[in-house]
């Protein structure tokens, strides 16, 4: 009977990774021949392909790409462990590696990684942003320790803590027809530019708790990605946005910039911190919840 092996789950994953068997044997520091001899005599000890050959390259056969799940759920975990028993090994307290799941939530997050990194020297902190709406998998893949998100997803094996507050707000210029409104309908937004961060649609609240629910459709959806820059079009004129009033506020001494609630009851949000629930007793990572929440005390 063939005998699964690390080596197996990291080759299938950097194939897959950097799209042929030369690139990945680059990667892992191997030869080609070595790499192709290792999953040829696996292939033939499973009497089964891992790969079909094709003209254009390597393709995964049906066990393959259920291989290759395995190795995506398990190599990080070893690599995780690994890096763990490392810090033991040297006496280090370990690192803290947070996933952002939204755009505002970093200017959030700097306030907090301050002090906190005041408070444990040796810790450091990795902040990972290329897990935007996509953390809980990151979180069970353990890629990230922490997540940081507005909308948290709640599976067994997680934990989401509130640690903010915060009403999400329309934003406009100083010249908009809706400037000194107390609130905004949904309709007075049909011929307006709505300036957003390039997130879908589904994943952002003026849509899902104004917009949607109303009917309604902006005439035109411009993503931006940076913060600076969305409330710099928004002051001259050339559309609105959805952003936290707070993080508005923060602007609205350098940018002529004014806020306006989201109908006459508003949009209140909130920012969680999600965690697995076998790291709930891990030192570090509590103070940084407490930190985040003592935060939230002295905001309100």
């Amino acid at each position: 009977m063939a005998k699964l092996e690390r080596t197996h789950l990291e080759i299938i994953r950097a194939v897959d990774e950097h799209g042929s068997l030369t690139a990945a044997a680059e990667k892992l520091h191997l030869t080609q021949s070595a790499l192709s001899h290792t999953m040829r005599k696996l292939e033939s000890q499973l009497d089964l392909a891992i790969w079909s050959r094709e003209r254009r390259g390597l393709r995964l056969t049906q066990a393959g790409e259920y291989l290759l799940a395995v190795a995506n759920r398990l190599v990080p975990q070893l690599d995780f462990a690994e890096e763990r028993l490392r810090q033991f090994a040297c006496g280090e307290r370990g690192a803290l590696r947070i996933g952002m799941e939204c755009h505002p939530c970093y200017q959030w997050l700097l306030k907090i990684v301050s002090p906190y990194l005041a408070a444990w020297p040796a810790v450091d902190v990795d902040v990972k942003q290329k897990f935007q709406f996509g953390g809980i998998g990151a979180l069970f893949g353990y890629e990230i320790d922490m997540l940081v998100t507005p909308d948290p997803l709640y599976k067994a094996g997680l934990q989401f803590v509130p640690v903010f507050d915060y009403e999400q707000v329309l934003v406009v210029g100083p010249r908009h027809p809706l400037l000194g409104a107390a609130y905004v309908q949904p309709a007075q937004l049909v011929d307006e530019t709505l300036i957003t961060y390039p997130v879908a649609v589904d994943r952002l609240d003026i849509y899902t708790q104004f917009l949607t629910p109303a009917g309604i459709s902006p005439k035109r959806h411009k993503p931006i990605e940076t913060t600076d820059i969305m409330l710099q079009m928004v002051a001259s004129g050339r559309g609105v946005a959805a952003l936290p009033r707070w993080l508005v506020e923060e602007y609205s001494d350098k940018l002529n910039v004014t806020p306006i609630k989201l109908g006459r009851k508003g949009v209140a949000k909130q920012i969680f911190l999600g965690f697995r629930e076998t790291d709930a007793e891990v030192d570090y990572l509590r103070a940084f919840i407490e930190l985040a929440r003592a935060h939230r005390k002295q905001s309100g």
